[in-house]
């Protein structure tokens, strides 16, 4: 359900020239809406961007990482080079808003924000290739494939897009419905988390369900498995460390009086730490396996990383939360304690340089425009766009000085 709850909403010290910009801003983030395309396919969007960049006489290059783009504007003075990353991918959702600039592609929407996250970098490439008077050194924006899966940061990073200007650091935002509009979510540290995934197959033995004595049951094994792998966060983690480990799916069985064959059940683990980077895969296959024993039952389990944890440099990160204090009109606008179980791959950009990535809340529930991110009806407040450059820009000036 949507929030009924008002939110306040923190307006922003925004310059007139991104003002200016901010009706350009929405038109491209409703192109994007219009257009959605997932990981890798993102080819309607890629070239729109490079007409685009061409347009305005910035230095690209195209297809990297499939469908990648990295852009290059340089200052009028040597100096430090500064890495801007947005993701351009879309959902498979099937979107229920009703709006004129509503999907146009069947069972595909920007349901998290990434169309905004598009707009905001294609509007501060715009703004920079106007002011290069205004920065020293190089800045690379990084239109990145694929974020929702299979990940399209590695790739890209193993294409060179840290390379050649080597990348100093850099930052990146993401729209964030969590937080009201306007306000900003900047933390040092890790912000979020680690992804991990798990799919397993218990096999037994069926048979009629009223002489359980001859069988194996699949699904009481199964069921003593998902209760015991909650044992892990409550019972072998630090309790000042948070983790999660979530079982989303369970299948097994074909009919009221049959003990089924086999079961199967996947999920999910989160968590902050890197040092428990290798410990969730050995405890479940630990408990997989130990219940599986004591039951008779054999086991086939399917275990895979995703993503790293965000970390943000302290560093970059006080120069971000500095730039937001001067941005947001209020104190109450930064908010420091901002972490999310949710995962992204801009955490492989921030293990190689050190970097920020930012929350910038677009909430507004008096508009209708509260929905979580992966609803259908996802949408967020436009008018928060030329505040996302306006960070950007501002990041820009202070660390390419």
């Amino acid at each position: 359900m949507i929030s009924t709850v008002p939110h306040p909403v923190y307006p922003s010290r925004t310059r007139s020239a991104i003002r200016d910009l901010q009706p350009q801003l929405v038109q491209w983030r409703r192109r994007f809406h219009r257009l959605p395309e997932l990981g890798f396919q993102e080819k309607i969007t890629s070239a729109f961007i490079s007409a685009c960049l061409s347009q305005w006489g910035i230095e690209h290059q195209t297809g990297i990482a499939q469908t990648g783009i990295v852009a290059l504007i340089s200052g009028e003075q040597p100096g430090p080079v500064l890495g801007i990353r947005a993701d351009m991918d879309a959902l498979p959702i099937q979107e229920l808003n009703e709006v004129s600039y509503r999907s146009q592609h069947d069972g595909i929407m920007h349901a998290c924000g990434h169309d905004g996250h598009t707009a905001i970098a294609l509007g501060t490439a715009y703004y920079l290739s106007q002011h290069r008077d205004a920065f020293r050194g190089t800045v690379k924006i990084i239109f990145q494939p694929a974020e929702e899966g299979p990940g399209g940061a590695k790739p890209m990073i193993e294409a060179g897009v840290l390379k050649n200007p080597d990348v100093d650091a850099i930052i990146g935002l993401h729209l964030w419905n969590n937080l009201s509009m306007g306000q900003l979510g900047v933390r040092s540290g890790p912000l979020m988390a680690a992804t991990e995934c798990f799919r397993c197959t218990i096999s037994g033995k069926g048979g009629h369900g009223a002489m359980p004595h001859q069988t194996v049951d699949s699904i009481l094994v199964t069921a003593q498995v998902i209760n015991a792998l909650q044992t892990i966060v409550a019972r072998n983690v630090d309790p000042i460390q948070s983790a999660v480990v979530t079982v989303g799916k369970v299948q097994g069985g074909t009919a009221l009086n049959v003990i089924a064959d086999s079961a199967e059940f996947s999920g999910t683990v989160r968590y902050f730490n890197p040092d428990l980077a290798d410990f969730f895969s050995r405890r479940i296959e630990e408990i997989v396996a130990g219940v599986c024993h004591s039951h008779g039952a054999t086991y086939d389990l399917d275990y895979w990383r995703l993503y790293p944890p965000v970390v943000n440099d302290g560093g970059i990160a006080d120069l971000v939360r500095s730039v937001a204090f001067e941005v947001v009109e209020t104190a109450a606008g930064v908010v420091p304690e901002c972490q999310t179980m949710g995962g992204e791959d801009m955490s492989f950009f921030l293990q190689e340089v050190p970097g920020c990535y930012f929350f910038l809340g677009s909430a507004n529930p008096e508009k209708g425009l509260a929905y979580p991110h992966h609803h259908p009806r996802f949408n967020f407040d436009e008018s928060v766009l030329g505040m996302g450059v306006e960070m950007f820009v501002r990041c820009v000036e202070q660390f390419c000085h």
